[in-house]
């Protein structure tokens, strides 16, 4: 399932170290701007502890874990929409991707330079927010130009919808909000997906601070806090340099000896990669043999056949039934044979909605 999340952020925030401590890809990172030119994409394991404790149970052949794409999108400067910094390019790199992770320079050093000379992590937020916001703009006002006609004169229900819904975010993004910020009801937005708007597209704030702020944060995050207290978004604290260091651990023991030193039970990166799944509405059902034991991405909401076609599809077309042991059940009676005996085993048709975590078994006929 090849969704990605998109690293955007000024020039210098510290995308590039933050790409590289998230992937085995090593993307150019230095002190001056525009050093990553091409996007670069990484393909990047997500940490889950159960698949863990399933092969610890079930002792396979071997453990495949599910994993989400990262690219690294060059930085964004004042004038992208008009193609400033070579922004029209940059701008259709982040329209390809299906999640935003928005990196702000949270920490002190004079030793990195910053294009505006100064730290201001609002600043530089509401610069990107422009810049997507008068694409977008540009994109809304295109398409009203087509439909407002049909709207008008016609009398199809689905152009009068768009008409309306245009509207709406061309009123947000003329004072300057994003085109999440606007509330609608499921029929609108659904049409509002067509649009592929940037300011429309989920979006995860991470804030790259130093290593003494790692814990209790600093005024640069408190700032970005009130900053986007009205947005629909998240927000991670993370510092990237420390992240890095970490990295060149070799063993997980050292690793883990490195956190607790900084007072963290997890590592900013796992956060991360974690909380980038979720953005991307994604979750992960397990299949359990001998063989493999294995996680498999779907997108949350999923029906057992649609969760059955992520391995083949023609699991997909011939799908009978599913049959479904739920994680706890597995890990509290230890095996398949014992969930069956306990009466654990559900068998689900193609109404079910896959649960996270759920461990599948499908029956198909093609």
């Amino acid at each position: 399932m090849a969704l990605q999340c998109g690293i955007v952020g000024m020039p210098n925030v510290g995308k590039s170290t933050l790409f590289n401590c998230l992937s085995n890809a090593k993307a150019q990172s230095a002190n001056f701007p525009f050093c990553t030119i091409e996007p670069n994409l990484g393909v990047i394991t997500v940490p889950d502890d159960r698949l863990i404790k399933l092969e610890e149970l079930v002792h396979p052949e071997r453990v495949v874990p599910t994993t989400v794409e990262i690219v690294d999108i060059a930085g964004l400067v004042k004038g992208a929409s008009k193609g400033e910094g070579l922004g029209n390019k940059f701008l259709a790199n982040i329209r390809e991707t299906d999640a935003i992770i928005h990196v702000l320079r949270c920490f002190d050093n004079d030793n990195i330079t910053h294009v505006d000379h100064t730290i201001n992590p609002v600043r530089d937020k509401e610069t990107i927010d422009i810049e997507l916001q008068l694409k977008d703009l540009e994109t809304v006002e295109s398409r009203l130009s087509k439909v407002e006609r049909q709207a008008k004169t016609g009398n199809d229900p689905e152009a009068k919808r768009l008409f309306k819904v245009l509207n709406m975010y061309k009123d947000a993004l003329v004072q300057g909000k994003s085109a999440r910020t606007v509330e609608m009801d499921e029929a609108d937005t659904r049409i509002a997906k067509d649009l592929q708007l940037l300011t429309n597209k989920p979006i995860l704030y991470v804030c790259n601070i130093d290593e003494a702020s790692v814990v209790t944060g600093n005024a640069y995050v408190e700032a970005v806090k009130e900053a986007i207290k009205d947005e629909n978004a998240e927000m991670l604290m993370i510092a990237a340099a420390t992240e890095a260091d970490i990295a060149e651990f070799e063993s997980f023991e050292e690793r883990q000896m490195f956190l607790e030193d900084l007072g963290l039970k997890e590592s900013g990166v796992h956060k991360l990669i974690k909380t980038a799944y979720k953005l991307l509405q994604l979750e992960t059902y397990f299949t359990a043999g001998v063989k493999e034991v294995r996680a498999w991405t779907y997108k949350r909401g999923f029906k057992a056949p649609q969760a059955a076609g992520v391995i083949h599809t023609d699991f997909e077309k011939g799908f009978i039934r599913a049959e479904v042991i739920k994680y706890n059940d597995f890990i509290t009676l230890k095996s398949e044979q014992a969930c069956k005996e306990a009466g654990k085993m559900a068998v689900e048709g193609k109404e079910y909605v896959v649960q996270d975590g759920d461990i599948m078994h499908f029956r198909f006929n093609v």
